[in-house]
């Protein structure tokens, strides 16, 4: 027992790390930080692109309550692309209720960072665009009435006065 103890005492002068040992170490956390930067920031992209398309999902469902609550008449064309702004409210075409005596707005909620337009065709049919400033670069999200379906990625700058390109 007394030569167990003998030999740990004489292996405690012998503690640390060497600098080959923590070199080691910074190049391999290094290399950590260089592979999940990137993967993070696309993460976040990836996530800002998605928030941009739920909006145009959330307007046009809103853009349809607006309709049914107002008289088979839709909303008049309206924009925000400020991408400061929380919500954006439609109103009927002479700036009230779409000439409803129950007439309502509809209240279209924006994430974070998201710009977004609706256009009132003027012949029964609309389009809703959005980008989010936070995802990929000239990259937005249409949803046009006239053909239906689902929203649609599109790529350019978008002039959401008209929701085209």
């Amino acid at each position: 027992m007394q030569d167990v103890i003998a030999k740990l005492r004489a292996k405690k002068n012998d503690e640390g790390f060497t600098l080959i040992e923590l070199l080691v170490v910074v190049v391999i956390i290094g290399v950590l930080v260089a592979i999940a930067v990137p993967v993070y920031l696309n993460y976040r992209q990836g996530a800002a692109d998605k928030s941009a398309q739920s909006d145009v999902r959330g307007a046009i469902s809103a853009v349809e309550q607006f309709y049914t609550n107002n008289g088979n008449a839709y909303p008049a064309t309206k924009a925000e692309v400020s991408g400061t702004a929380t919500t954006l409210t439609l109103t009927g075409a002479s700036g009230g209720a779409a000439g409803a005596a129950t007439g309502t707005d509809a209240t279209i909620t924006l994430s974070d960072k998201t710009k977004l337009g609706y256009v009132n065709s003027g012949d029964g049919t609309y389009k809703i665009c959005a980008l989010n400033d936070g995802g990929s670069p000239k990259k937005y999200y249409l949803y046009d009435s006239k053909t239906g379906g689902s929203v649609k990625t599109m790529t350019g700058t978008v002039k959401f006065e008209t929701c085209t390109v």
